[in-house]
């Protein structure tokens, strides 16, 4: 016996009804909604600092149920850039980028606008001509933070004295703000000087190295180091101290970052100040991709609130410190 032609229309209008019962039921979305994929493109583990900022962000997808792509840059940006290919082949919802240097991501970057995967830049900065190739940046004012150490070290030394420095990475945004913000606000203490700067890349054995290198050339002509980060003031303390002098007392060291061990070091009176760089992103990098993907507009620019430390607060902070 043939069905009619509206018995049939009849069928497939109950059928397509039933489909959409289904799937408003409760407890349908839920089951399949699938979880928000998210890529991150790091620059490596450098340093302590760099760990705490990538366990800030496992642990803050984990907590969220993100399918999360974590990749280690190890210090190359090609790595990072081949990543971020990757992240855009894989379909992820959000990129998320701590870009190793300030250059070099514009075509990567046009890829992933041309997949419509917005892209948040995390910690660093970069150069570009056209800001619309990444939705907003998530992190410190690096500029800021070098006026407060010149600021700091131009009170505590009376505006005397001469300088040596620890760079960072070279061409990554916070070892070049940090040195120019540095160098601007020294402008105000004539009388302190910086006589070497020389990069040891964010790496305490950098930082060691670099430090052998000025007291074997400068000797007893500088009393002060200025290092762009803990990792590589760590490594001045050992060297200082392995020259048969006394860090924090024969030679002032200020630095940035300020994870648990620097302010441990400045309670032992090791490290004179250290400047906050707080690296617990994960948060606030979450909920701005939320909001991103939900049609909010966000910042172009979401800075953390940082704070100087030395040896009227330390000793209060650091039982605080969750880095």
């Amino acid at each position: 016996m043939k069905t009619s032609p509206l018995l049939k229309i009849a069928q497939i209008v109950l059928q397509t009804a039933m489909v959409g019962l289904i799937a408003s039921l409760p407890g349908r979305a839920a089951e399949t909604k699938k979880p928000l994929k998210v890529g991150f493109a790091q620059t490596g583990a450098e340093s302590d600092w760099r760990t705490a900022n990538s366990e800030s962000m496992k642990s803050e997808a984990a907590k969220r149920g993100v399918d999360f792509k974590f990749s280690d840059g190890q210090g190359k940006q090609e790595n990072q850039i081949r990543a971020v290919r990757s992240f855009i082949a894989q379909g992820v919802d959000v990129i998320l980028l701590s870009p190793l240097v300030e250059t070099g991501w514009e075509p990567v970057l046009r890829e992933a606008k041309k997949a419509k995967i917005p892209v948040i830049l995390s910690d660093r900065s970069i150069q570009t001509s056209d800001d619309s190739l990444y939705v907003t940046f998530v992190g410190s004012d690096f500029y800021e933070e070098g006026r407060m150490a010149a600021d700091w070290l131009g009170k505590f030394t009376g505006g005397k004295g001469n300088i040596v420095e620890l760079q960072g990475t070279p061409g990554s945004a916070p070892a070049n703000e940090r040195r120019k913000s540095f160098g601007d606000a020294l402008k105000k203490y004539p009388g302190l000087t910086i006589i070497d700067s020389q990069s040891g890349n964010f790496e305490m054995s950098g930082g060691k190295q670099v430090m052998e290198a000025f007291l074997k050339k400068h000797g007893r002509n500088f009393s002060i180091v200025y290092a762009h980060n803990d990792s590589m003031a760590h490594g001045a303390v050992q060297a200082i101290e392995e020259a048969g002098l006394k860090p924090g007392k024969d030679i002032t060291i200020v630095c940035i970052d300020a994870l648990r061990p620097a302010v441990q070091a400045v309670v032992d009176g090791k490290i004179n100040c250290v400047v906050e760089c707080n690296p617990l992103f994960g948060p606030v990098v979450f909920d701005t991709a939320a909001k991103i993907l939900a049609g909010e507009k966000v910042p172009k620019k979401i800075l953390n609130k940082d704070e100087l430390i030395d040896a009227t607060n330390a000793a209060k902070l650091l039982p605080t410190r969750k880095y």
